[in-house]
């Protein structure tokens, strides 16, 4: 543990100096986690985040928040509870305009839209509670390595400073800068990374004069292209999260443009007003295969741990920033943070929510090989909760007579549905193998070769471009 004197900023080579147990790079949900869990278990640790004060988690976010009964415990429901605005919503409402047609599938489980600015406060107020210290105005350019990661540079209110710790872990968001810094090879950390993997998106948040008559549903939409979709999340019954995202292997959207068409076409929104305007990028994609290094976790977005077919992030946030304080608790115990001793990490993420996320893909594959009315044709046509079940478990039971009553009202889409359940068995398969994820470094490629077999099945039954 580091002692007070060692905490302490001290001049040296580059600017200031300071040393701690464990760093944190970002304050979202996934680095208050981590950062909680450490402080609570005695150790000294610091979240260097790049925002002032008053706009630390301020993130563009859908609002939606599931499961919040079953978080993590280091920072209590009851101190983000305030947050929640519309406890209300129990489905999400589909809308298929050239089919003239809304499908309402219902949402498992407990669900709430929140007020994210207001989230994102209170998950800070709670980890400093909890013992953190956190650093604002504080960008980090470069990463400190020898063998494992040692620390960070950055620059703090415009001061150069080195921050050394024992465990850095990565916070940072979606395409994390810190994964461009450190020195990958020798390691299994998943450098199998581009942009054509994550989505680009944008939203506002408006009130409108009368209350929305679906204040108790998620909506969602389709754009005129099937890498794309509008969504209309209610804060409340007249404050509503619009936005809307693409893919990024796809021709750019006009973002702005295109939500401001869509909203104009909608009469409830007329003479809305906007209180507030953000663009972020968001993986829609697997979880990383591994997300250790020596010395060195990454967590939430910047490790991939989002549904890829919702979008939904911060539960795995969450529970992954958990997962990952508590490897670098044992590390530092052991006084050991190889590959190794924080492998535990790994396990624990696809156990929980890393192999359901990772056959959930597989559908998100699937939908880039077919043209988008097609696919929203067939979505009408699939028995509504299958649809529920798949969305958020990443698989879905279904016998043989809904199969036949599936495939008569689906009459049309008869060659995407077969193709459909094609992809399902393999989807089915795969999950099972993340079951298997191997408890030791050494079995890893093995499982990884394994798995990129049945993704090879995956693509030729699918027709789809290889996403990986």
């Amino acid at each position: 543990m580091a002692t007070e004197e060692s905490s302490r900023p001290a001049s040296g080579l580059g600017g200031r100096r300071e040393s701690w147990d464990v760093l944190v790079v970002g304050a979202g949900t996934a680095g208050c986690y981590a950062a909680a869990t450490v402080a609570r278990a005695g150790y000294d640790v610091v979240v260097l985040e790049r925002k002032d004060e008053s706009e630390a988690g301020h993130i563009a976010c859908g609002d939606a928040l599931k499961g919040a009964s079953k978080f993590p415990e280091t920072i209590p429901r009851e101190r983000l509870e305030p947050a929640f605005t519309n406890t209300e919503v129990d489905h999400g409402r589909f809308e298929i305009p050239h089919l003239d047609t809304v499908l309402n599938i219902p949402v498992p489980g407990e669900l709430a839209v929140i007020d994210r600015l207001e989230y994102g406060r209170r998950l800070i107020e709670a980890a400093g509670d909890a013992g953190a210290h956190f650093h604002y105005d504080t960008v980090v350019n470069d990463v400190v390595q020898n063998g494992a990661v040692e620390g960070v540079q950055a620059i703090s209110r415009g001061e150069p400073f080195t921050y050394e710790a024992d465990v850095v872990i990565d916070a940072a968001g979606a395409l994390s800068l810190l994964q461009d810094k450190v020195e990958f090879d020798g390691t299994s950390f998943d450098t199998n990374v581009n942009y054509s993997q994550f989505s680009s998106a944008y939203r506002e948040i408006v009130t409108v004069e009368e209350p929305v008559e679906w204040s108790d549903a998620l909506v969602f939409k389709p754009t005129e292209r099937a890498a794309g979709y509008l969504w209309y999340f209610p804060r409340t019954k007249t404050e509503i999260n619009v936005g809307l995202g693409f893919q990024m292997t796809e021709e750019p959207m006009q973002l702005v443009e295109d939500l401001k068409r869509d909203l104009s076409e909608r009469e409830e929104f007329a003479d809305a007003e906007v209180e507030d305007k953000l663009g972020a990028a968001l993986p829609t994609r697997r979880p990383y295969d591994s997300a250790v290094a020596p010395g060195y976790m990454a967590v939430g977005d910047a490790a991939a741990h989002v549904n890829p077919t919702t979008g939904g992030g911060i539960a795995g946030a969450a529970y992954a920033g958990k997962y990952a304080a508590e490897a670098a608790l044992d590390g530092l115990e052991q006084g050991d943070v190889s590959e190794e001793v924080l492998w535990s990490y790994n396990q624990q993420v696809m156990d929980h929510f890393g192999g359901r996320y990772a056959a959930l893909d597989v559908y998100n594959i699937y939908t880039t090989a077919y043209d988008v009315d097609d696919l929203m044709g067939l979505l009408s046509a699939l028995p509504v909760a299958k649809l529920s079940e798949a969305i958020y478990s990443g698989s879905a039971n279904i016998g043989w007579w809904l199969k036949l009553k599936t495939a008569l009202k689906a009459r049309g889409h008869w060659g995407t549905i077969y193709d459909l359940y094609r992809t399902k068995s393999l989807a089915d398969e795969l999950l099972a193998h993340y079951e298997d994820y191997p408890d030791d470094p050494n079995d890893f490629t093995t499982w990884r070769n394994r798995r990129d077999d049945i993704m090879a099945q995956v693509y030729e039954e699918t027709g789809a471009e290889p996403k990986y």
